[in-house]
């Protein structure tokens, strides 16, 4: 089973068994993930929809952990983290649709959302085309503060024709 497909799985597992749901509550549509070299664990970008199928005003998108080198534990990042390492600033367009993804790491190019089908993806450039976003796999040495990032590869698809697209780049 891919990672895309076990975090969708998973997701769908949280919702069904989530014992209050609030009728506001936005529905997760799963965006794209980062692996790392450090381990198996993943962090998770998903959009929030509303019933009207537009991206959630409160918080348009979540980020989190999947514990996928133990038991696929989702938790929370932390505030360091979300900070410095994987959080999202999300500006929303005033139509709701579409929004801007400022990453807390620097990747080197802007990230939106946006409709494909009924799906909402990310969409940057990926090696001069304009792609949908699958993964980001980071490759760094050290911890904590002295983690140095070697390389970042970004995976994805053309959004005409889907053609699969893979750069490599160091920041």
């Amino acid at each position: 089973m891919s990672v895309h497909l076990l975090v969708r799985f998973l997701t769908v597992a949280m919702i069904s068994h989530a014992a209050i749901v609030q009728a506001d509550a936005p529905t997760p549509d799963p965006l794209f993930h980062i692996e790392r070299n450090k381990n198996a664990n993943i962090v998770q970008y998903d959009a929030q929809v509303g019933e009207n199928g537009l991206l959630y005003s409160k918080k348009p998108v979540e980020v989190y952990w999947v514990r996928l080198a133990s038991d696929g534990e989702v938790k929370e990042l932390t505030w360091v983290q979300k900070k410095y390492a994987y959080g999202v600033t999300v500006k929303l367009n005033k139509d709701k649709s579409t929004a801007r993804l400022k990453m807390a790491a620097n990747l080197g190019r802007s990230i939106r959302i946006g409709r494909d089908g009924e799906d909402y993806r990310a969409i940057a450039d990926i090696d001069g085309m304009s792609s949908y976003i699958d993964k980001i796999f980071i490759h760094a040495t050290g911890s904590g503060p002295s983690t140095k990032v070697d390389y970042i590869d970004i995976f994805g698809v053309t959004m005409n024709g889907h053609k699969e697209q893979f750069e490599r780049f160091t920041p």
